[in-house]
């Protein structure tokens, strides 16, 4: 639809598109991808997204026959090849043959704001998670990595090219040797938001695990175990291949009102001690499953998908936003 909407502008000669804030108001914009996300697509004509109070101005004056003259300067560079990467580091386990455990979120943002809520927030809180288990010289069977993934705004690009690269690709199902020896991957992109407590993500088998992990959190106010799934963010693409993974329930906060991929996502939207108490709670979950005997249950495999890179990467109902 959006690259026939844009083929249209071309042809009227359209020489910028005008669209609201979506959403909310009081200054803050949203803006949104404007065209494909395919680069063998033709580009769009440039897009401008204003504040719902500008945007409103400017249709009445038209209503009323008004002329209004608008003016933008608009600098964009389009680099080929686009290359992208991933950051990763780890704690190695006492027992080199027991697997591994992830935790992570994109390293990526929009350009409105400053992306401190999406998704420097969970960044921060992954980095916090394993600094915790660091400092306190656990000595746990399993390694722990970390893993930041870029791309993730354009279609969890980076989390998707390191689970080809390690464990299958969703297109063939093809299980390679490190499939077997990840034990979970514990996502967070949400916000600022305390953690509630976690989605299962469809895998009721891991409720009489991750149970007992809760218990003990109610004083920090985790205690949630829902068995829906959430989309839209880097543990789908492990999700894919079979993987055990999860995304943390959080207070929704200003999230999607204010600052989701708006001007808005800056600092002083960030709450120090909900992040403190999601690194936390995400340093425990992590140790429980580096110390677990077993590996955490999964669901069954899924069947090749050919046409996976053709397909919206998010997959699934979604109560939260990437």
């Amino acid at each position: 639809m959006a690259e026939a909407v844009g083929e249209i502008e071309k042809e009227e000669g359209v020489l910028v598109t005008i669209t609201p804030g979506s959403g909310t108001d009081g200054g803050t914009v949203f803006g949104q991808g404007a065209g494909s996300q395919d680069p063998k697509e033709e580009l769009p004509p440039p897009s401008v997204v204003i504040t719902n109070e500008q945007y409103n101005r400017i249709a009445r004056l038209l209503e009323k026959k008004i002329p209004v003259t608008l003016q933008f300067e608009i600098q964009a560079t389009i680099t080929d090849p686009v290359d992208s990467f991933n950051i990763s580091a780890e704690i190695p386990g006492a027992k080199p043959d027991a697997g591994v455990v992830m935790l992570g979120g994109h390293f990526d943002s929009w350009t409105g704001g400053t992306g401190a809520t999406d998704n420097a927030a969970g960044s921060a809180v992954a980095m916090e998670a394993i600094r915790i288990l660091k400092t306190l010289h656990l000595k746990m069977d399993r390694t722990v990595r970390i893993g930041l993934w870029t791309g993730e705004e354009e279609g969890l690009l980076g989390s998707r090219a390191y689970v080809k690269e390690h464990f299958a690709d969703p297109a063939d199902m093809k299980l390679k040797p490190e499939h077997a020896q990840l034990a979970a991957y514990y996502n967070l992109d949400n916000g600022s938001g305390k953690i509630r407590g976690i989605y299962m993500q469809d895998n009721d088998m891991v409720r009489p695990i991750f149970g007992p992990w809760l218990a003990p959190l109610g004083d920090l106010g985790a205690s949630t175990l829902t068995i829906r799934n959430t989309g839209s963010t880097d543990h789908m693409s492990f999700d894919a291949v079979g993987l055990p993974a999860f995304q943390f329930i959080q207070d929704p906060l200003e999230y999607s009102s204010r600052t989701h991929h708006s001007n808005m996502d800056v600092y002083d939207h960030l709450v120090a001690g909900d992040l403190e108490q999601a690194s936390a709670i995400m340093a425990w979950f992590v140790y429980n499953t580096a110390e677990r005997p077993g590996m955490l249950p999964r669901k069954a495999l899924p069947k090749p998908r050919p046409n996976r890179g053709s397909e919206r990467p998010e997959g699934g109902p979604t109560t939260g936003s990437n």
